[in-house]
């Protein structure tokens, strides 16, 4: 069974954290960071156009400055409009000075999403390769990408496979063709939207496996995750529910369960989320 401390190594040679901590649409990441830091994740997930970079690396140098020991993964994202080989570079510069200033490196940096067109987004891909080459960044990978969209970088001849690519993934919407592709090339999948937005609380299939097993519903879908092999980064900003995700590693779902939740798969009508997978 995982526990907090598991890890993925990437094919870049780096230990990611199998938990991660989301920031998206945070109404305080500072304060949130350094609470999920405090409760044991070594993980913290953001973008670019989550505009909460430096709030996620000051908590990080909090954390380190008041005891904290132990490396902490980072995660940042660059969007399809930052897509072009000039814009790229720059963002990726800004991204890598707001760590910088804050005495930190990314360790993951993706491209958020495919929508720059097949040109721009080999462009991008470049960028974040030379940057990986210079040590400005650890490694490299995608979100919201097809399996088409992968296929294009492997035909391409990237010089360096993505590690990761972080999709929508619950028991709603499982993208199966996309978690398959993935898992034959060795990408490990990123869950994103992990808990639904809380859209799916009253669920029965969800309450009754979260009442078998006296946890939360939230509980019950990290789990579900986890026991798919995906790297699951749930989002909260309050302090309870971030200890409550993290408390995962003392149960598990049975076979039974995991068929129950498995089967309320909706394809592509499950996401609650923009998911651009299918942007070619």
């Amino acid at each position: 069974m995982t526990t907090l401390e598991s890890v993925f190594t990437l094919k870049s040679g780096c230990d990611m954290p199998v938990l991660g901590f989301g920031v998206y649409q945070s109404t305080d990441a500072l304060s949130s960071c350094k609470t999920a830091l405090k409760e044991g994740y070594r993980h913290i997930d953001t973008a670019r156009v989550y505009k909460n970079e430096e709030a996620c690396c000051a908590a990080v140098k909090f954390w380190k400055e008041n005891g904290g020991t132990g490396d902490i993964f980072l995660t940042t994202k660059l969007v399809g409009r930052e897509c072009p080989a000039d814009k790229c570079k720059a963002a990726v510069e800004q991204s890598v000075e707001r760590a910088a200033k804050y005495g930190l490196k990314w360790d993951l940096f993706l491209l958020h999403d495919p929508t720059a067109g097949p040109e721009k987004r080999l462009e991008a891909w470049r960028v974040l390769e030379d940057a990986v080459a210079r040590g400005e960044i650890r490694a490299i990978g995608v979100s919201n990408f097809s399996d088409i969209h992968l296929e294009e970088f492997k035909k391409a001849g990237v010089k360096i496979k993505p590690d990761v690519n972080q999709i929508e993934v619950h028991p709603w919407c499982q993208q199966r063709g996309i978690v398959e592709y993935c898992k034959r090339e060795g990408i490990v999948v990123q869950a994103y939207c992990p808990l639904v937005r809380t859209q799916r609380v009253d669920d029965p299939v969800l309450q009754a496996i979260s009442k078998k097993h006296n946890k939360t519903w939230a509980q019950v879908l990290i789990r579900w995750s986890l026991q798919h092999g995906f790297s699951p980064l749930p989002k909260s900003d309050h302090p309870e529910r971030i200890r409550e995700n993290r408390e995962v590693y003392n149960f598990k779902l049975d076979k039974e369960d995991m068929a129950e939740l498995d089967a309320l798969d909706e394809g592509r009508d499950g996401a609650i989320s923009w998911n651009p997978t299918r942007h070619m």
